[in-house]
């Protein structure tokens, strides 16, 4: 599978924000966002106007980024969320949130959403009592997802867990942070989502 390797600080500088992509080190003072906030590239500095489409354009891409997903299954999504009842920006943002990678992240299990997608791909989780390892795999309300006894004694999991004890899931999650189990309780709103992407510009410029 096609995938990203270059630095992801890139990515945070392109779109002049923080995009969260490296955990702890966003937080320091290594940032490359705030170290060199400006677009990568010999011309970054220069770049002011910015046209209709090409501010569309970041927002998707700014979405895509976010969540760590390569532009066939982004427009995927899209067509997926055009399908649903209601708004399609908003719906989009949902089925976004509703990944078993995003999930495993909003629960604190991990400190980015690349780290959660490789915990997931190993096989650490369970979703009503059996392994799923597709970062992919949507939830839906209803859902149990569980730690693996295994897992547990691990001290990657240990100081993780430890590290982001302060972080609150969203609402739409259920968390037992002593049993280590959550349950997805509904389908994610606009308001329950923190990340500043205006979904408007996606669904315009995938309306062209």
């Amino acid at each position: 599978m096609a995938r990203y390797t270059d630095a992801v600080c890139r990515l945070c500088r392109r779109e002049g924000q923080k995009l969260f992509l490296k955990g702890d080190r966003c937080y320091t003072d290594k940032c490359g966002a705030d170290r060199r906030p400006y677009p990568p590239g010999q011309h970054g500095q220069g770049r002011t106007k910015t046209s209709e489409y090409g501010l569309q354009l970041r927002e998707k891409q700014k979405a895509r980024r976010y969540y760590g997903i390569l532009e066939n299954q982004f427009r995927g999504y899209f067509d997926m969320a055009i399908k649903r009842k209601g708004k399609t920006g908003e719906n989009l943002l949902a089925i976004l949130e509703t990944r078993f990678d995003n999930v495993v992240y909003r629960l604190g299990f991990a400190m980015s959403r690349a780290e959660a997608r490789q915990l997931v791909l190993h096989g650490h989780f369970l979703v009503n009592g059996r392994k799923v390892n597709i970062p992919s795999f949507l939830l839906k309300p209803g859902m149990i997802i569980t730690l693996k006894e295994k897992s547990r004694s691990l001290d990657k999991f240990k100081t993780v867990i430890e590290a982001n004890a302060f972080r609150q899931p969203p609402k739409w999650l259920e968390y037992d942070a002593n049993a280590l189990v959550a349950r997805v309780t509904a389908v994610p709103t606009r308001e329950d989502i923190d990340i500043p992407i205006e979904e408007q510009l996606i669904v315009e410029l995938y309306s062209k």
